[in-house]
């Protein structure tokens, strides 16, 4: 499931489901000719021709992910076993992905730290944990703006074990929240922003898939927080 508005397609009449997806293929559509245009727009425009190629660079690599995005999750939903469950330790995956994105935070101008027990573990595979943490902090990236922070952490409490992303930043509306991992969902404050609006519909499957569970509310600091719960492993 991707949110709770949704409904598992294995599991409504044929013509539901028809009607899921092609309301599904007129929004991937729809988020496919946003790009297209710039980029036809910048070919027309008789600007600097090395500008252009850059420009429109950005634009197919736009294309591109939401293109591997839409795949996986469409992978995800199928029921196909491309979870993969773990346990795996928890703190080398965050410590690795967070380096990864260490430059593209720094132009981002957002801080990310990492916290975790080195014992707790998730009940994910290393791979599935990074993409999880890869759409974590490429959300606070893209929305929570400059001179923020992103906490990383991993909470153990009795039987459960917690993924929280949290950063201090703009934040969502309060009416916003339930929505945030709904597919292409975007608030107000986030369209202008570039990005697939998959991010956290594929963090919510994989967590799901995983026997867990996942929410959204705003942190301590006023931003946004992401938590998604496991059982202990």
């Amino acid at each position: 499931m991707v949110n709770e508005t949704e409904t598992d397609t294995r599991s409504v009449p044929l013509e539901a489901y028809e009607e899921l997806r092609a309301g599904f293929t007129a929004v991937v559509s729809h988020e496919l000719r946003t790009p297209l245009a710039r980029a036809m727009a910048l070919l027309e425009s008789g600007s600097d021709p090395a500008t252009v190629l850059q420009q429109v660079r950005t634009e197919i690599e736009e294309m591109t992910a939401l293109v591997d995005d839409v795949l996986f999750l469409a992978e995800l939903e199928s029921g196909r076993t491309v979870v993969a469950f773990g346990p795996s330790e928890a703190l080398p995956e965050l410590e690795r992905v967070a380096a990864e994105r260490a430059e593209r935070a720094d132009r981002a101008d957002v801080r990310i730290e990492v916290a975790a027990d080195p014992e707790a573990k998730l009940p994910l595979r290393p791979r599935m944990l990074a993409v999880v943490a890869e759409n974590l902090i490429d959300n606070a990236l893209r929305y929570a703006g400059p001179g923020t922070t992103l906490r990383l952490a991993v909470e153990r409490d009795g039987e459960r074990t917690t993924l929280v992303a949290a950063d201090d930043g703009a934040g969502v509306e309060e009416g916003d929240l339930p929505r945030l991992f709904e597919r292409f969902f975007r608030s107000d404050r986030a369209r202008a922003s570039r990005g697939t609006g998959l991010g956290l519909s594929i963090v919510k499957h994989i967590v799901t898939s995983a026997g867990g569970s996942v929410e959204a509310s705003r942190s301590a600091g006023g931003g946004l927080e992401i938590r998604c719960h496991f059982s202990a492993t």
